[in-house]
């Protein structure tokens, strides 16, 4: 079935090498690379006098180490967090040791999706943790700010509740840059996993992120893209057409996630196969909010579905 997006690949970098991508905004990718990171987990430092790290990344001792290089003397005095999956934060005890940082993030959170938690090796647990207690809390509009940056926190949930973008404090009247973390990245969709994954939050979210004006977005995962509020508006229409397809499966009779699946992520790469059950089981729960669909509780990957 076709999709509304073009999907951006191409990456400029060098694993441990700093690259400037704006006036006092350099990136570091960490050496994850998978299907799910694609290059890998990007680290961000903001300011040119004082520092602060969005997103330590890994536990990688090159990757940290490299962090310290990039910032050539300068204290890093603020370590920022978008989201508790564990390739963004389980760098952070050795990021802290080697800096004495303070940190700042949204913090712990309930799960409120209705879907079976998922459990065992590859459980929630395994990607995210949810007991993490920052610093600074931060909540949408926060302002958290050094001697030489300054940013506004987005609460933009959906990947996971505790999910925040960030806002850099323009220092150039025509450049507003957007750290949108996971949430919207140009090489492909955001994995939306319940049950920390909520797909009426991330759609909700997709909307604020359309009503800003920001001029460039330096993601979680690959390459910065232009026209975020664009990016944004076409992931909702994406995400509106997937919505349509899968209800048309359910219809024509297809009663389970994996043959859903089937239909709609023909040729799909076995490692993604996974992701793509988890995204349509994101799906499955807003229709039931919405009336759309029944399925046999609690939802869940073998739950047995029926349009209403």
């Amino acid at each position: 079935m076709a999709d509304a997006l073009m999907f951006k690949t191409v990456m400029e970098f060098e694993y441990g090498v700093p690259r400037q991508l704006a006036p006092g905004v350099v990136r570091l990718v960490a050496n994850n690379p998978s299907p799910f990171t694609f290059k890998g987990t990007n680290t961000y430092l903001i300011g040119t006098d004082t520092l602060a790290v969005i997103d330590p990344g890994p536990r990688d001792p090159a990757h940290c180490a490299a962090i310290v290089r990039a910032a050539a003397g300068r204290p890093i005095t603020h370590i920022l967090v978008t989201h508790t999956h564990r390739d963004h934060v389980d760098g952070l005890p050795d990021l802290l040791a080697a800096t004495g940082a303070v940190t700042a993030g949204y913090g712990s959170y309930e799960l409120t999706s209705t879907v079976a938690a998922r459990t065992g090796p590859g459980g929630e647990s395994a990607h995210t943790d949810r007991t993490w207690k920052p610093d600074f809390e931060l909540r949408d509009g926060s302002v958290l700010a050094g001697d030489s940056w300054a940013v506004t926190a987005i609460h933009t949930p959906g990947h996971t509740p505790d999910h925040l973008s960030f806002a850099l404090h323009p220092t150039h009247a025509d450049t507003r840059v957007l750290f949108p973390g996971d949430h919207v990245m140009a090489w492909n969709t955001s994995v939306v996993a319940p049950p920390e994954g909520r797909m009426a939050d991330y759609l909700a979210s997709l909307e604020t992120l359309m009503a800003r004006d920001d001029t460039v977005a330096f993601p979680g995962h690959g390459g910065q893209y232009e026209t975020p509020a664009r990016v944004a508006k076409a992931y909702l229409i994406h995400r509106r057409m997937r919505d349509t397809a899968i209800l048309d499966c359910i219809k024509g009779g297809a009663s389970s996630v994996p043959a859903i699946v089937a239909q709609i992520y023909r040729g799909l790469d076995e490692r993604l196969v996974p992701a793509a059950s988890m995204s349509v089981l994101a799906h499955l729960e807003h229709q039931l909010e919405r009336g759309l669909i029944s399925v046999s509780a609690p939802l869940s990957q073998t739950s047995d579905l029926r349009a209403v």
